[in-house]
């Protein structure tokens, strides 16, 4: 493969799960009818219930020990428990509701896996609607939030938190929770800097996800202690992808970013956050033309501290991957490097 201009995380890239090889007669009859080289086939799929896949007899690579693979659709977080303890789930390799998983935390027939993922759970801001186009604003909203109250009560605990747009999993990451500690006082002076002493009133416009409304009811009233009225909107992916993400119709949100390595987003012109640096864009051009791994390391490291002096979005906590699954079951991944379920050494133990 010949480039047109170098690209530093060219190989990185050819191994997610997007860069498939798709050929070109089957590419019509793909969304439905999906072809590919894995270790399973496709079989059936029952929209809005379950995808079926069945061990590949032509798979290239080591054959792999289960025979079928069915996942179930499951759109309500509270019915996993339920799911698990009636036989019909034997496995949540991303568990939905990290409060439940108390529930079986101590149950012999289970086995709960707690780890880590490439994922950053923030509170999105619209950098050019005012006021959050001004810097005391945007640091005004970080030294508002309390993140061990965030992670507590939206998470169960899990999570670790974060300071800039890297994960704690990646070596790249550097700690800057240190840029806003927890300070009441130092938020409403910012807000009075900005000459908005008296407070505002926003939205913030919350996804399903646990994580989102849950976190969303403690943000707005942490924000609510130094003057910011929040009026919380619940909306559904659809509604979230067309206003927020595509329109970027929205004061604040909350979502979390799980594709590793993905700190130029911040560069892209027409992202939601509408968040624009010259020298932040300088330095994601000159990592993606830089191969030296030291070097590599310096730039991510510099961009993390832009995004953190400039409080382009609230960094809240890396998302923790919960894993439950039968504890005759073993395979299934502890950390995820990417958004996948790995299920090519998964196999019964009896």
């Amino acid at each position: 493969i010949t480039l047109k201009n170098p690209q530093s995380s060219f190989l990185y890239n050819m191994g997610w799960g997007d860069a498939v090889i798709v050929a070109p007669e089957t590419a019509d009859t793909n969304k439905e009818k999906p072809v590919g080289t894995g270790p399973f086939r496709f079989q059936s799929w029952a929209k809005g219930s379950s995808i079926t896949l069945i061990k590949s007899d032509t798979y290239w690579g080591a054959p792999v020990s289960l025979d079928k693979a069915e996942f179930r659709i499951v759109p309500d977080a509270a019915a996993a428990i339920p799911a698990l303890l009636s036989g019909d789930v034997q496995a949540f390799p991303f568990f939905p509701d990290p409060d439940s998983v108390a529930q079986v935390k101590d149950d012999p027939r289970f086995k709960v896996v707690i780890g880590a993922t490439e994922g950053e759970t923030i509170l999105s801001i619209n950098n050019k609607k005012p006021p959050f186009d001004r810097l005391q604003v945007r640091q005004a909203i970080s030294f508002a939030l309390d993140r061990k109250a965030i992670i507590d009560g939206a998470s169960a605990g899990l999570g670790v938190p974060i300071g800039s747009h890297m994960s704690p999993a990646n070596k790249a990451y550097v700690d800057l929770t240190g840029f806003y500690p927890h300070n009441v006082e130092r938020a409403r002076e910012l807000l009075k800097e900005a000459g908005l002493e008296n407070g505002f009133k926003a939205t913030l416009k919350l996804p399903p996800p646990p994580y989102a409304r849950l976190g969303g009811e403690i943000i707005a009233s942490q924000l609510r202690d130094v003057g910011i009225d929040l009026q919380i909107v619940p909306v559904e992916w659809a509604q979230w992808l067309d206003q927020v993400f595509t329109k970027k119709d929205y004061d604040l949100t909350i979502v979390s970013h799980t594709e590793p390595n993905d700190i130029d987003i911040y560069s892209r012109k027409d992202y939601y956050f509408n968040y624009d640096n010259p020298t932040f864009d300088k330095i994601i051009a000159d990592l993606n033309l830089t191969s030296d791994e030291a070097k590599r390391m310096t730039l991510l490291g510099e961009a993390q501290k832009i995004l953190a002096d400039d409080a382009v979005v609230g960094f809240l906590y890396e998302l923790p991957k919960a894993g439950v699954w039968d504890a005759k079951l073993e395979g299934f991944w502890e950390n995820a490097p990417i958004q996948a379920n790995d299920l090519t050494k998964v196999k019964w133990t009896e």
